[in-house]
């Protein structure tokens, strides 16, 4: 659903062999032949370090040659190179052939609640997105990898795995302190913009003289849409390379599709000001508006059982999104889903985005439009603005971590042959060509290479964000939400309604949260998830709970704010300091 792979070395070529001519037994000859050619020095290990690492994968692998594994992960640049280059590079590496399977992230989602439901190895292992590790930890059905590695899977666990050194393992651990899932791939959501326009002079000028303040980076929603509104359907052809006509100052998406609800619970609530205050997620109160009890148990969705998924604050959010589309973005963004919206922004007409998934990031620096001659962007990253019931403290950007994640249902051989890969394709040997191949980062080590710090440059602002503090405000679905694949898709389904304009925000998001409470219920009388499953409070005049502190917060008189705006130049200078 995402962009496709730039060009790497071949197989062939990395390995010098083909697939037919893979050796049926591990050696170092491979790995030797696999690290001049494909890895070529583009590693924080050295090359000692790098063949040490190698040679542990062929002695652990010594009694799994010969299977065949198989693993799948959604469509994205990482995981093609995955699939194509490092898939089949371990396989003659270890012995062990792998089908890496690429597919919609739904239809992962999909597979890995048929195994679930089913108890029937459909897969080795998945690379789903930790959004799910309430579900994980809920419904033990996860293989404990904390308990993994100290024991069944501790013979074939790497010594060099350092899981210190992964960014991401917050997010994949539950609230019982085990880690559930391996972070693979990483990217947030960020605002993106035309650096090259917003520092013109005649476009600073200009935008000064009609609102009053200086064109930047906006600081809140209110400014995003001042400048959205300055640059939709104005001429920059002033500025070399730029057109005259179709120019637009926001792009989106809206078509009613499953990539319309990761648009909203990708943290788009949060960044409206919806939930509680608490990082990585909102508590009691999260970002999909569940809240829960001292014991993480769900207790409900509707602001009449303490939740806030049909707050005021919700349909604000919802709102202002419809708004920004039908106003200020192409129309045919409308009818898009997220893989179709992700490239446009590289088409060179639009002057900034709310919120960019920055696994766009590889195609952009291959789109001519929006790229200078020297390889530098014309467009630059930037922490997204926020709402106007958003306050300090509060989550205000999501994190996709795709991470692997291994069913009890796989036997335990084959589970030992998907960890073994698991842990090769994240590997400090491999990560940091993995990581320049498709910008997804998942190891401090090589955020802070001196790769990244050479390459830095030319990705407007990724590496500066990842290496600055802002990035631990950026999180992906927590652990409030108790069942990701049976609630996700209530909200595109929902929520599409009040894009196409079948049903006002409020009743959309009132049958939403309805729904969501639905499925809690259903959980709660089912007792599948034992003492951490849903015990959905009494229903209450709503009143009772907008008068609390905290989420969910009464309608504000005035949903106008001053609109805020800072230097992109001086908040990257503040993250050096």
């Amino acid at each position: 659903m995402k962009p496709t792979l730039r060009s790497t070395t071949a197989l062939a070529a990395a390995l010098g062999l083909g697939l037919a001519a893979m050796p049926a037994f591990a050696d170092m000859e491979a790995a030797q032949r696999f690290l001049d050619e494909e890895i070529d020095g583009m590693s924080t290990l050295s090359r000692e370090e790098q063949e040490a690492e190698m040679q542990w994968f062929i002695d652990a692998a010594q009694d799994l040659q010969g299977m065949d594994i198989n693993v799948v992960s959604e469509t994205i640049t990482t995981h093609e190179y995955e699939s194509q280059v490092l898939a089949p590079a371990f396989a003659a590496i270890t012995g062990i052939d792998v089908t890496h399977d690429l597919i919609g992230e739904g239809d992962v989602v999909e597979r890995l609640q048929v195994q679930m439901q089913s108890g029937q190895n459909v897969y080795d292992a998945f690379v789903n997105d930790s959004d799910l590790i309430g579900t994980h930890w809920r419904y033990g059905q996860a293989r404990n990898l904390t308990d993994w590695m100290q024991n069944e899977g501790a013979d074939v666990t790497s010594p060099t795995l350092d899981l210190d050194d992964f960014i991401g393992t917050q997010f994949t651990t539950g609230p019982d302190g085990n880690l559930y899932q391996l972070p693979d791939q990483q990217f947030a959501n960020l605002y993106w913009f035309r650096y090259d326009w917003f520092n013109d002079e005649k476009t600073k000028t200009d935008f000064r003289e009609e609102y009053g303040y200086d064109l930047g980076v906006p600081v809140n929603w209110a400014a995003y849409e001042d400048i959205a509104e300055f640059f939709t359907g104005r001429d920059m052809s002033y500025v070399e390379g730029s057109p005259s006509s179709g120019v637009y100052g926001n792009m989106d998406y809206g078509k009613k599709d499953p990539s319309l609800g990761w648009r909203y619970t990708d943290a788009w609530m949060s960044m409206a000001g919806m939930g509680d205050k608490g990082e990585p997620n909102g508590l009691p109160v999260d970002e999909w508006g569940i809240r829960v009890n001292e014991n993480s148990q769900p207790v409900g969705a509707c602001v009449d059982r303490g939740g806030a998924t049909n707050s005021p604050a919700a349909v604000y959010a919802v709102d202002k999104a419809i708004q920004w589309l039908k106003d200020y973005a192409p129309p045919q963004a409308a009818g898009m889903t997220f893989s179709e919206a992700g490239p446009v922004p590289g088409q060179g007409n639009i002057a900034q985005q709310m919120f960019m998934y920055t696994t766009f990031v590889a195609p952009l620096v291959d789109s001519p439009a929006v790229m200078n001659e020297d390889g530098t962007p014309k467009w630059r990253l930037a922490p997204s603005p926020h709402g106007v019931y958003w306050e300090d403290g509060m989550k205000v950007g999501y994190q996709d971590v795709g991470s692997w994640t291994i069913l009890d249902s796989t036997p335990t051989d084959r589970a030992k042959a998907a960890w073994l890969y698991a842990q090769f394709v994240t590997s400090k040997t491999v990560d940091v060509k993995k990581s320049d191949v498709g910008l997804t980062f998942i190891r401090e080590s090589t955020i802070q290479s001196d790769h990244f710090t050479d390459r830095a440059p030319n990705l407007g602002g990724l590496i500066e964000f990842y290496r600055s503090p802002a990035r631990t405000q950026w999180s992906p679905t927590g652990t409030n939400v108790p069942d990701y694949p049976k609630l996700a898709q209530l909200w595109w389904q929902n929520i599409g309604d009040a894009m196409s304009g079948a049903k006002d925000t409020k009743a959309a998001l009132d049958q939403l949260c309805a729904d969501m409470e639905d499925v809690m219920s259903r959980l709660e009388r089912a007792g599948v998830q034992g003492d951490l499953g849903p015990v959905l409070n009494e229903e209450r005049d709503p009143e009772y709970w907008l008068e609390q502190p905290g989420a969910p917060k009464p309608a504000l008189e005035n949903e106008d704010e001053e609109p805020q705006t800072v230097s992109y130049d001086e908040m990257v200078q503040s993250w050096q300091q």
